[in-house]
């Protein structure tokens, strides 16, 4: 009996015991989940501050811009009335009586801008003042100047602005975009909607974005930003501006989230040239390229996919230093080339009249040229040169799924090419064939085979049968469409 009461009492104390613990552990849970909203709640309310001292900070160098234009009365929609209808007396009446007939208007635009020194140099968007012939800077204090336009840069969309001012005045300056990771707290600030001074936060979408541009190197961000936001910065948290506001994605017009913002180290390269010349001086290799795809690295032998693809190379710095068609760039003065976009970005970002090292891949081995840009602006279209070869015996043969016929003076009527052009002509594709898949058409002139000229159906075929020799899936057509030259790789299976 002693000895089940005891095994009784040390019952209910295991569980009095557990029950305690069980306390325990959630007033544990609950001190960890209130100090966890705690902090988060203070983290909010930081981020919150610093927004605010942010926007103190940054405000008085950021501007509003009014611009003004002269046009044409009839240059702006007008109704469309039917000719001899009874409401045009009406409506010529009423445009007469509100716009004084055809005498010259004048129409006002807005947009944002940057202080980026103390004796005045404004930053904003080519469009907003763009054919303005007054431009009116408006300051966070109220205070306005005029500005005259030092130069332009339509293919990035910058302009440098400048205004004379009393006394030196509040600036921002330029951050580092190639740090900012996706995921960052950014604060965009303008004139949205000629609203005045707004301001709205929110973080890099993605980074590297390309719209339409040669040169584009967009961050996107969810900071609203609508029209009139235009040429305004946008900042990382340390008051540096990473980017310059131009674009948004909207089916409606106004913001949904989509902003791009032109990144800072595109943006201080033009600003630098506008200031020293007024105008940009970007570099020229002188090469039309493309893309190096899957099958069209097969064909060349080349180990990666990568590269910029030379499809021509007319009079210029390429064609001096001894570059030829079919060549892939595989690196420009030190950096890796991964596509043509890079290439592009790379030429135009280095000094003109500087000598660089191109290292390209031709005939399954890596060669080193120098070469010495010229400027991109000044370069004018080139004309390939004219290539020598007697004109070939007519014939016509079906290789790789398509009809190819030796260039004949009728043939160069039809097509309108001049008496340098040489190849075979495409007259007819397979609609099953790869060939037509690849884009392929009737009209087509393939000037190349294997990286070899062709001129007549014999040279095709030598070619193709060298291809097949070197154990090649497929073989690397150079093909002109109205002039225009690309690469298209052709597998071998499609011969019959």
């Amino acid at each position: 009996m002693r000895t089940q009461a005891r095994r009784s009492k040390v019952t209910a104390k295991s569980v009095a015991l557990n029950q305690d613990r069980s306390g325990i552990m959630r007033a544990f849970y609950l001190t960890v989940l209130t100090a966890m909203l705690i902090v988060a709640q203070a983290m909010v309310a930081q981020a919150r501050e610093s927004f605010s001292d942010l926007a103190d900070k940054v405000s008085p160098a950021v501007v509003n811009i009014t611009t003004s234009t002269v046009v044409a009365q009839g240059a702006g929609p007008s109704p469309i009335v039917p000719e001899g209808s009874p409401f045009e007396d009406f409506f010529r009446e009423f445009r007469d009586r509100s716009g004084q007939g055809d005498r010259p208007r004048r129409t006002s635009a807005l947009g944002s801008g940057f202080v980026i020194s103390e004796d005045g140099y404004v930053v904003t968007n080519n469009h907003v003042i763009e054919s303005a012939d007054e431009i009116i800077i408006e300051f966070f204090s109220g205070k306005e100047l005029e500005a005259e336009v030092v130069g332009t840069d339509p293919k990035t969309d910058i302009a440098l602005l400048k205004v004379e001012a009393e006394e030196p005045l509040p600036y921002v300056s330029f951050g580092d975009s190639d740090t900012a990771r996706v995921g960052d707290w950014v604060m965009a600030m303008g004139n949205p909607l000629g609203q005045g001074f707004s301001v709205s936060a929110g973080i890099v979408s993605a980074r590297n974005r390309a719209l339409s541009g040669t040169y584009d190197d967009y961050i996107q961000t969810d900071a609203a930003i609508n029209r009139g936001n235009s040429g305004g910065p946008l900042f990382n948290m340390d008051a540096q501006v990473i980017g310059v506001n131009t674009a948004i994605l909207s089916p409606t017009g106004g913001s949904i989230g989509i902003g791009f913002s032109m990144a800072s180290n595109v943006v201080t390269r033009v600003v630098d040239q506008l200031k020293e010349y007024g105008e940009t001086r970007r570099g020229w290799l002188g090469v039309r390229i493309q893309d190096v795809t899957d099958d069209v690295a097969e064909a060349m032998g080349l180990e990666e996919v990568r590269g910029a693809l030379v499809t021509d190379v007319p009079e210029g710095p390429a064609a001096e230093a001894g570059m030829e068609s079919g060549d892939v760039i595989l690196s420009f003065d030190g950096q890796k080339v991964d596509d043509t976009r890079g290439l592009v970005r790379q030429v135009g970002n280095t000094q003109v009249g500087k000598t660089v090292r191109v290292v390209v891949f031709r005939e399954g081995k890596t060669q080193t040229l120098k070469v010495t840009l010229g400027r991109r602006e000044a370069a004018e279209a080139a004309v390939p040169a004219a290539q020598p070869g007697g004109e070939p015996e007519a014939s016509e043969s079906a290789l790789l799924g398509m009809t190819v016929s030796t260039l004949t003076e009728e043939l160069r009527g039809q097509l309108d090419l001049g008496d340098e052009a040489t190849g075979l002509v495409v007259t007819d594709v397979d609609n099953l064939s790869e060939a037509y898949e690849k884009g392929l058409r009737a009209g087509d002139l393939i000037t190349e085979a294997g990286q070899q000229k062709v001129n007549s159906i014999g040279d095709f075929e030598d070619r193709i049968a060298d291809a097949e020799d070197a154990g090649r899936k497929s073989i690397l057509l150079l093909v002109r469409r109205a002039g225009e030259p690309r690469f298209v790789a052709l597998p071998l299976d499609s011969e019959d």
